[in-house]
């Protein structure tokens, strides 16, 4: 599909640079056979009992770092691990780089690049055994959003804010932000509807910011990202549709690893490891009765999953409906929850 079917325009001002406080009180825009303006502590009156919502249970790391080789700055953002002391980066500056080179991030924390790919990313092998987490503790920031890093600094709030409820196995570069939206108290509200949740783990590379630069969707290459489905989890989210309930992601994270999961009759297997799955229109959904996400870029993989959710002319209508109506995009902004 022409990927410029997916464009639109968006003011600047409706770029989110803060979360709601408190996170529930976040809009929340319900597409099902109609569209409705909603809040998303409204959402155990919006659920029926038996539905299940599924949730990404990666942390983010504090993933973006800066050094030197010689003279020249070097920026990284750790995409994706690659074992125990490696990982894959976007590299600003890359130019400057050569194979073997060592960068110096500073506070004895350094990296020889190891192998430089045709996407323009880098293998970096940490040297040194202190443990990769700890380095990062140190000398890393929470790697923020462009959109949001571009116009203001990260700051202390953000360690907290960028981080899920559910956030317990660290390896994500980027939240998965429609769970930003969800307080202790608004899980007991659900829990007492008789809404259920399960987790996953998707570790969200920096790969979901990166714009699609080709002219058709044919020509785009996902990057691929790290999953886990428990099987027990798998067999609870098969027996919540066996006997009727819906199962919700929450988010497009929790989406792609449940379809990457589920064969062609629905059913969902254990699953451990890398996934690149890109839903476009056309695309039949096997593992999920529903989707809530926040509001994406134009242009977007992300843009493009929910228009094959609800459609290209629905999607484009409801971020025109949000836009007119001042609603918050992106990782900060508000949510959408779409119920095909």
């Amino acid at each position: 599909m022409r990927v410029d079917l997916f464009d639109f325009d968006l003011p600047p001002e409706r770029i989110a640079l803060r979360p709601a406080a408190p996170r529930d009180a976040a809009r929340m825009l319900v597409l099902d056979s109609g569209m409705v303006d909603r809040h998303v502590h409204d959402l155990p009156s919006v659920l029926r009992p038996g539905d299940c919502l599924v949730f990404n249970d990666t942390r983010v790391i504090p993933a973006q770092l800066e050094g030197r080789r010689g003279e020249a700055r070097i920026g990284a953002t750790l995409h994706k691990r690659e074992g125990t002391r490696a990982w894959i980066a976007f590299v600003r500056n890359a130019k400057r780089i050569r194979t073997g080179d060592r960068i110096d991030f500073g506070e004895n924390a350094t990296a020889i690049a190891a192998e430089r790919f045709a996407d323009g990313s880098i293998l970096l092998e940490f040297e040194g055994d202190e443990p990769i987490e700890a380095m990062l503790a140190r000398v890393g920031r929470m790697p923020l959003p462009p959109y949001i890093a571009g116009k203001r600094a990260t700051d202390a709030r953000d360690a907290n804010d960028y981080q899920t409820m559910f956030a317990s196995e660290p390896g994500a570069v980027a939240a998965p932000t429609a769970a930003l939206h969800f307080t202790p108290a608004l899980m007991a509200a659900l829990a007492q509807r008789g809404v259920e949740h399960a987790t996953l783990t998707l570790h969200v590379g920096a790969g979901t910011f990166l714009p699609v630069k080709a002219d058709d969707t044919e020509e785009h290459a996902m990057h691929a990202e790290w999953g886990r489905i428990e099987a027990a989890t798998a067999e609870r989210l098969n027996a919540v549709r066996a006997r009727g309930g819906r199962l919700i992601a929450v988010g497009t994270t929790s989406l792609r690893l449940i379809e990457s999961a589920a064969d062609v009759d629905g059913q969902i297997h254990p699953f451990e490891g890398d996934t690149a799955i890109f839903i476009t229109p056309g695309y039949r959904f096997r593992g999920i009765d529903g989707l809530m996400t926040n509001f994406h870029l134009p242009r977007s993989t992300l843009f493009m999953l929910v228009s094959a959710l609800k459609g290209i002319d629905r999607m484009k209508a409801a971020y025109t409906y949000a836009i007119e109506n001042d609603y918050r995009f992106y990782s900060y902004g508000d949510a959408s929850l779409l119920l095909p």
